[in-house]
């Protein structure tokens, strides 16, 4: 337990070597988010996260690739589209060998094999795997076409 903060602390956290450190980690317990953004009112617990935030307002993307030229307002971002061009896939599957570029693609793909169901369609308590499922899915019932054909106009 972390006394000197007041909070119960769960064993299997991480141990932090700069005090700094630990306060930022002990945030995520507490929900406290003390930089608060003003155009828009979202709050954030990490002073670098509400930097990011902005950028999505001011459009700023300071991270270029030297290899294409496509610009990023986020350090990850940057590293994951760095990947496009070496083609490394770091996150990889135990059960089917298959790789992924973000180890929330490899999260996402996991559903397969477990068959957890994580999107529910609430008007007829269908559940799948991953929300584009979902999302064809509700398109049954609205009768959406999304897809048309170029030459006859016809919607699919």
């Amino acid at each position: 337990a972390c006394n000197k903060h007041n909070i119960q602390h769960d064993t299997s956290c991480k141990a932090f070597s700069l005090n700094s450190d630990l306060i930022k980690h002990l945030r995520t317990h507490t929900g406290e988010k003390s930089y608060q953004y003003s155009q828009c009112y979202m709050a954030f617990s990490q002073r670098t996260t509400l930097i990011s935030h902005h950028r999505t307002h001011s459009g700023e993307k300071p991270y270029q690739c030297c290899q294409c030229d496509q610009a990023f307002s986020l350090t990850i971002s940057i590293i994951y589209h760095m990947r496009t061009h070496t083609g490394e896939k770091p996150y990889q599957c135990r059960q089917c060998e298959k790789a992924f570029l973000q180890n929330s693609d490899l999260i996402k793909h996991m559903r397969i094999h477990t068959r957890e169901k994580t999107c529910q369609y609430n008007l007829c308590d269908k559940a799948f795997s991953m929300n584009c499922y979902l999302i064809k899915h509700v398109r049954t019932h609205t009768g959406e076409k999304t897809y048309q054909c170029r030459q006859c106009d016809k919607a699919f």
